[in-house]
């Protein structure tokens, strides 16, 4: 089995989206890893990294940086419902829009659906099963 290292986000403006999710979620920057064209952040297992779009080349993906439309989306696990419910309007305070409301899941899950500041979908979610 192999353990997930980081997510990587591609970002128009890197610092911007690396300070949005490290405010909303207190997350540490790694700050040996940052460089002019990348941050990271610790989440406590996998790591949350932004991509400027120079990397597309350096990762020979050019032909994919105008891609548009959700093609993925990052769950944020939080300890209870109420922090789903209370971090959901902190995050559009930050530029966040809701796509769905905090709502349980036919799994039994309590969660919204968000996108970040540049469009990026992400959940923030309490498994409670």
């Amino acid at each position: 089995m192999a353990d997930l290292g980081y997510l990587n986000i591609f970002a128009r403006d890197i610092q911007k989206m690396a300070n949005f999710y490290a405010d909303l979620f207190q997350l540490e920057e790694i700050g040996e890893s940052r460089s002019p064209i990348f941050r990271g952040l610790r989440t406590g297992k996998a790591n949350l990294g932004f991509n400027a779009h120079d990397a597309y080349a350096l990762l020979n993906l050019q032909n994919f940086a105008a891609s548009s439309g959700v093609k993925s989306f990052a769950t944020f696990d939080v300890a209870d419902a109420a922090e789903v419910d209370r971090l959901t309007p902190i995050a559009v305070q930050k530029g966040a829009v809701v796509q769905k409301a905090p709502f349980t899941t036919y799994y039994g899950w309590y969660q919204s659906v968000l996108l970040d500041p540049e469009g990026n979908a992400f959940r923030i979610n309490f498994a409670s099963v």
